[in-house]
């Protein structure tokens, strides 16, 4: 059963280059400021988690997450500050801890760490690395990212990096870890190597029914048993746009998310996206669009589906105004999050 006086949501922006009310863009700079914007807002409204997306390619702001996070730091209070993800088979292990340990200490312990092997490939050529090793990369460096996580000396060796004598990496956290957990994209393999390393779990699921994802939670928390590891609440992200008004909600989601999928599917063979299609997403699938009392009713049914213990919204996908990011935010915080915690508790008692 759902715990509701646990339960977190989240926001996340990969970093979508924001559009002037005249249809033109921003630039990156302007799109960052933006984000920051976003982020204090989100924190004013009650929201739980914020997360900056990792992306090195022209249609999105963002390349620096932790420098973002860092800003957003300094400005707000409670919210927790999450990469949403950091690419670790492209990155430095220790550099990723050191960067998040200093994000850490900036906003009093609310730094989070995401990691994941990347569906964007872009970082791969740029940092100089063989996709051909995307596998190896990502286990490698997951390895000793785990051992730098317990802030003791380390002593480790591998192939992609030099190796580590007895050494200690610098800044050390005040509550001694880093919180972090792995994103999967919907692999059984993904889901037992987070269990052996018994991290956090957060699935993307962008595309279809949110209940065909039941069989990798139960995996998680059976493997987590058998194993002896811990077993932490499941989060999920998804895609989603609210809206005062339903009509205006769907049309300006179709418009945003299917060029952006569109884009996207141009170097991964999709087709293009048909409106039939967004809207078997918008109403059985996992774009969570349309007014307060539509996304809330469809986020409390996925969350009572999968037993969730947290629910992080995407948003800005395409190219949105600010005006628009910045009220779906302020619907989500004061309309959707408290209208969910009232729909479950409702089903609660009824049961």
């Amino acid at each position: 059963m759902v715990d509701i006086d646990h339960l977190e949501f989240g926001l996340e922006t990969f970093g979508d280059i924001v559009a002037n009310e005249d249809g033109s863009l921003q630039t990156a700079a302007q799109s960052i400021r933006q984000i920051v914007k976003e982020g204090q807002l989100a924190d004013e409204l009650g929201v739980s988690v914020f997360g900056v997306g990792e992306h090195h390619r022209p249609d999105y702001s963002v390349s620096s997450p932790e420098t973002v996070l860092g800003a957003l730091a300094s400005v707000t209070d409670q919210i927790k500050l999450a990469i949403a993800v950091t690419v670790l088979s492209s990155d430095d292990p220790v550099r990723v801890y050191e960067r998040f340990a200093t994000l850490d200490a900036l906003s009093s312990g609310r730094a989070q760490v995401m990691l994941g092997r990347g569906s964007f490939t872009e970082s791969f050529p740029l940092f100089g690395y063989d996709l051909t090793d995307y596998d190896d990369l990502f286990n490698e460096k997951l390895a000793l990212y785990d051992l730098l996580r317990r802030e003791k000396p380390v002593t480790w060796s591998g192939k992609f990096r030099a190796s580590l004598k007895d050494q200690d990496v610098y800044p050390k956290t005040d509550h001694g870890r880093l919180e972090t957990y792995i994103g999967i994209g919907g692999s059984p393999e993904s889901i037992i190597r987070s269990v052996k390393v018994g991290y956090k779990v957060i699935i993307a699921i962008i595309g279809g029914q949110a209940m065909r994802f039941k069989p990798y939670i139960d995996l998680y928390h059976a493997a987590a048993q058998q194993l002896h590891r811990p077993e932490y609440p499941i989060a999920v992200h998804s895609h989603g746009f609210i809206a005062d008004d339903e009509d205006e909600a769907v049309e300006v989601a179709f418009k945003n998310i299917k060029a952006n999928f569109d884009r996207i599917g141009l170097t991964r063979g999709w087709a293009p996206m048909s409106r039939e299609q967004f809207d078997g997403e918008t109403k059985v699938g996992s774009f969570y669009v349309g007014t307060p009392e539509h996304v809330a009713q469809r986020i409390a049914r996925t969350i009572a589906q999968l037993d969730l213990g947290r629910f992080d919204l995407v948003y800005g996908a395409g190219n949105q105004t600010a005006a628009q990011r910045e009220h779906m935010i302020e619907l989500y915080g004061t309309q959707v999050i408290p209208r969910v915690k009232e729909i479950l508790a409702e089903t609660a008692v009824a049961k």
